[in-house]
């Protein structure tokens, strides 16, 4: 026996998805797109004795927003969004002084896992602008993308919608189109390399062979709140005494034993009910986030 078969097997390269935003905060939303796309790739992972991890990528402050929460309320209320799932956080951006692009991103992770199947969700609005993103057109030379349609956007009438909904894209990115998720999961059996543009003396890994840098359509409705959405129907709350800085007591001591806001959190009021986890609203109330007046 030679010293090669005593060797251990090496294992199997993983899958691994990510799912970036602020998350400010986090919704059901975002879990519901993250869940999917697990359960969507678990059986695979499973047939190919693979590894699968399914991440939220919070980022430190996106290019388009003035200002974010602080990172550490983020990270938390992503924590407690994911608890009770198979479902990871990634922390590679949260902490880098902003602007931090997704391009980025997406080639430090290929360099972190060069033989990896790396698959990038988003939605079809974003999807839609990759061509005004920093390098957007270029994240397929890195990852696969999973492309989730919004019920707010029209359903093209046809047979086949995905085959439809691929001319949504940037003309470039339209070939990419592949109608199963398996594609994205194909093992790379030689990674190919080129010198960064700021340090030709760095090679990065990339995607180049006819299995890599595919884009997948999936036409399963998601939730269409926003963290937008939800941080506006917070501040459009009346302030009371207290959110003017009258009241007497700490407000944590105040929410915690308060009926009103016990009684808030179990059967809230509001629509957010139905978008936010429980934890992460009891979380918002406590921190007070978001100008939620109604609960100082």
């Amino acid at each position: 026996m030679s010293n090669t078969d005593l060797q251990p097997a090496q294992p199997a390269p993983a899958i691994r998805a990510y799912l970036g935003g602020s998350f400010d905060p986090v919704h059901r939303g975002h879990v519901q797109m993250a869940m999917a796309v697990y359960q969507s790739l678990l059986p695979l992972a499973q047939a190919q004795q693979r590894a699968l991890y399914v991440s939220l990528l919070p980022n430190s402050r996106s290019p388009f927003k003035r200002q974010s929460s602080d990172p550490k309320h983020r990270l938390a209320m992503l924590k407690l969004a994911i608890q009770g799932t198979p479902l990871y956080i990634d922390e590679l951006e949260i902490w880098q002084p902003p602007p931090v692009y997704t391009i980025d991103s997406v080639r430090t992770l290929r360099q972190r896992y060069p033989a990896d199947s790396l698959i990038f969700i988003m939605g079809m609005d974003s999807a839609r602008s990759l061509d005004k993103w920093q390098d957007g057109l270029q994240l397929t030379d890195y990852v696969h993308l999973w492309v989730f349609y919004r019920d707010t956007m029209p359903l093209p009438d046809t047979d086949n919608a995905r085959q439809a909904l691929q001319y949504w894209l940037p003309t470039p990115l339209q070939t990419a189109v592949t109608d199963s998720p398996a594609t994205l999961t194909q093992p790379i059996s030689q990674p190919s390399f080129i010198q960064t543009p700021t340090d030709p003396t760095i090679e990065q890994a990339v995607l180049k062979n006819p299995a890599s840098g595919r884009i997948y359509i999936d036409t399963r409705q998601v939730a269409t709140i926003s963290s937008t959405q939800i941080r506006q129907t917070l501040q459009q709350q009346p302030r009371g005494d207290s959110a003017a800085g009258n009241h007497t007591k700490p407000v944590r001591d105040e929410q915690m034993t308060a009926a009103s806001a016990i009684n808030a959190i179990m059967n809230p009021p509001d629509p957010l009910a139905k978008w936010l986890n429980p934890a992460v609203y009891h979380y918002i109330i406590v921190h007070q986030l978001y100008s939620a007046a109604q609960f100082r």
